[in-house]
C-alpha cells in the first residue's frame, strides 16, 4: 500500500471513534481548545520519537527535557530544591512506582500494606496486585465521599508502607483532606494522587495539597490531562532523592549492558516527552491559569444546570473540573438510558456503577474546550432525561438476573460466558453495541468480582487477531 492509501485507511478507521476535540467527549480526552497546542505537540513528538530514553548519556536532549518538566511540576506543586522526580508513561505507572518505592524502602516488612480511601484510583489496587502488597481500603464519608482522616490513621499499622489520598478523586471530583490526614501520620510515606488535578488545582487555590503540606512524600501529576499534552506523559515527584531511590532498578547479572531503569519501562520513545516539554513551555503559567479558570467556570455552570433538572443531583461537592451526578430515588427513569440518549446527541458521558454509598452515576471530565458550550450540553441533557423518562426504568429479565447471580467468577466457563453474551445481545457477530443501558443494568446486578471477570472475558473477545 502507498503511504497515502495507508493514511486514508487510518482516517476511515478513526472516523468511528469518539471525538477528541470540541468538548463532546467528557472522559478519556482533554481538550484545551487551542489548535496550535495540538500542532506543536505533534511536531515536537515527530522530532524526538526515534530517540530512546533508556540511556540519558546517549540522548542528553531527553535528559534536559525530563529535568525541565520535573522542575516545572515541582514548582507548581509546592516542591523545594530537594524535590526530584521521573517522567512516566501515565498516571497508572506513576502510582505504581510510588507503591513500589514505598515497598522496597521497607525490606524489614514481610507483609507490607498500603492504606487508601475507597475512592482512590484503581491504579493502586493494580500496584498492590503486581507488587504483592495488601491494599487496605478505608470507607469515605458517605455524603461528601472524602477520606476520613481519623479512619485513615486508624487503619495504619506497623506493616503500612504507604498512605494514599486523592487531589481530587476521579469518581466524584472531591478533594481529600490532605493536611488533616498528614497531621495524623507518624513518619509513614504519604502519596497524593494529583494525576488528574495537579495541573489545574494550583490555579484554583483550594488550599494546600502538595509538598506545601508537611508529611507529603510523593505526588503524581499527569501532563496529558490538564496540562493538555499529547497522551503518554505523567510525572512522579518525591520530596527528596532518598525517597526516590528504591524506585530505580539495576541489573548487571547478564552479559549485556548494565540495565538501569528509572521507571517501569526500559526503552522509552522521546516523542511524548518532547511533546509535553514543548506544550508546557508554549502555554506557560499564565496560559494554564486561563485554561484552568475556563474549565472550572464550565464545570460550575454545568453543575448548576444539572442541579436544576428534576430528578438529578450532583454527588459530593466537586471543587475542580470533574463531577458526577445520579438519579434521585423514585425519579422513574434510568441513568444508563440518559447516557445512551446523550450519545445519540453526540455527547459521551461515562457511566459508573454503584459502589458502597456511591450510587450509579454519570461522570463528567470538563475541560477548557467546554467553555461556551455549557448550555448546548444542558439542553441535550434535559432532552435525554425526558427521553429516558418516557422509556421508563430498565428492567433486567429475572431469569437472566438469576443466571448471572449463579455464576462463579472463579470457575466461569467459556460456555457460561457465551450464554451471558448471547443474553446481553453481544454474541456472535453482533459487534460493539450502540446502546448500553440494558447491558449496564445487567452488569449492575453482578457483584464486583463477577463484573470484573465478565468484562475481562468480553475484552478478551474483542482483542483477537484480524
Amino acid at each position: 500500500m502507498t503511504a497515502e492509501d495507508v493514511l486514508a485507511e487510518l482516517r476511515d478507521l478513526r472516523a468511528g471513534d469518539l471525538p477528541t476535540h470540541g468538548g463532546r467527549t467528557l472522559a478519556y480526552v482533554y481538550d484545551s481548545g487551542l489548535s496550535e497546542v495540538d500542532e506543536l505537540g505533534a511536531a515536537a513528538h515527530a522530532l524526538a520519537s526515534s530517540a530512546n530514553g533508556l540511556d540519558p548519556t546517549a540522548f542528553p536532549s531527553l535528559l534536559r527535557m525530563e529535568n525541565d518538566l520535573v522542575g516545572t511540576a515541582a514548582r507548581l506543586l509546592g516542591g523545594t530544591a530537594e524535590t526530584v522526580g521521573s517522567v512516566t508513561s501515565g498516571g497508572t505507572e506513576s502510582c505504581m512506582l510510588a507503591v513500589l518505592a514505598a515497598r522496597d524502602a521497607r525490606p524489614d516488612v514481610s507483609s507490607p500494606n498500603i492504606v487508601l480511601p475507597t475512592t482512590a484510583h484503581a491504579a493502586f489496587h493494580k500496584a498492590a496486585h503486581f507488587f504483592g502488597v495488601r491494599a487496605v481500603p478505608v470507607p469515605v464519608d458517605p455524603v461528601t465521599f472524602r477520606a476520613v482522616p481519623e479512619a485513615m490513621a486508624s487503619a495504619v499499622d506497623d506493616s503500612t508502607v504507604l498512605v494514599v489520598a486523592s487531589a481530587p478523586s476521579y469518581a466524584h471530583g472531591v478533594l481529600d483532606p490532605i493536611a488533616e490526614i498528614a497531621a495524623l501520620l507518624d513518619g509513614v510515606r504519604f502519596h497524593v494522587d494529583a494525576c488528574i488535578g495537579g495541573w489545574v488545582l494550583p490555579y484554583l487555590e483550594p488550599g494546600p495539597f502538595g509538598f506545601d503540606v508537611p508529611g507529603v512524600t510523593s505526588v503524581s501529576v499527569d501532563l496529558h490531562k490538564y496540562a493538555y499534552c499529547p497522551k503518554g506523559v505523567s510525572v512522579l515527584l518525591h520530596a527528596d532523592a532518598a525517597l526516590r531511590r528504591p524506585q530505580y532498578f539495576a541489573s548487571a547479572d547478564w552479559p549485556g549492558y548494565t540495565m538501569l531503569n528509572t521507571t517501569l519501562q526500559s526503552t522509552r520513545s522521546g516523542g511524548p516527552l518532547a511533546a509535553a516539554w514543548a506544550v508546557v513551555r508554549h502555554v506557560g503559567d499564565e496560559g494554564y491559569a486561563k485554561l484552568a479558570a475556563a474549565a472550572r467556570e464550565a464545570a460550575v455552570e454545568i453543575r448548576a444546570g444539572i442541579e436544576a433538572l428534576d430528578g438529578l443531583r450532583v454527588l459530593g461537592d466537586p471543587v475542580s473540573t470533574l463531577l458526577a451526578f445520579t438519579v434521585d430515588h423514585g425519579a422513574g427513569f434510568d441513568l444508563f438510558t440518559v447516557a445512551d440518549e446523550m450519545r445519540e446527541r453526540g455527547w459521551y458521558v461515562q457511566p459508573q456503577f454503584a459502589h458502597e454509598t456511591s450510587p450509579a452515576n454519570l461522570h463528567l471530565t470538563v475541560t477548557a474546550a467546554n467553555r461556551g458550550s455549557e448550555q448546548e450540553f444542558l439542553v441535550d441533557l434535559a432532552a435525554s432525561v425526558e427521553a429516558a423518562r418516557k422509556s421508563g426504568p430498565v428492567v433486567v429479565d429475572p431469569q437472566v438476573a438469576e443466571f448471572v447471580a449463579a455464576l462463579d467468577p472463579a470457575t466461569l466457563t467459556p460456555e457460561q460466558f457465551a450464554g451471558l453474551l448471547a443474553a446481553a445481545g453481544l454474541g456472535g457477530d453482533a459487534g460493539l453495541p450502540t446502546r448500553m443501558a440494558e447491558i449496564n443494568a445487567l452488569l449492575a446486578t453482578a457483584p464486583g468480582p463477577l463484573r470484573e471477570r465478565l468484562l475481562l472475558e468480553f475484552l478478551g473477545a474483542l482483542y483477537t487477531a484480524s
